[in-house]
């Protein structure tokens, strides 16, 4: 397999995602009480955005290094 169509193909499945997902959810576990042998903890969700034009912009570089690689022949 050529590096361009590698590349071509990774950017296209990460503008898919990006479009699919619209963001990354995560989950962080934070220290609320502590007290000696009292312990509470929290989890906390916080979502990181992913704007659609970043999935855009992969999709499109995509599709672009795709035809470049495949004219080149």
């Amino acid at each position: 397999m050529k590096t361009p169509f590698l590349i071509a193909i990774i950017l296209i499945a990460i503008g898919v995602a990006a479009f699919a997902y619209q963001g990354i959810t995560y989950t962080t576990s934070e220290k609320v009480v502590d007290i000696g042998p009292l312990q509470v903890t929290a989890d906390t969700t916080r979502t990181l955005p992913l704007p659609p034009i970043v999935g855009a912009i992969a999709l499109i570089g995509g599709i672009v290094v795709l035809v470049m690689g495949t004219r080149k022949k």
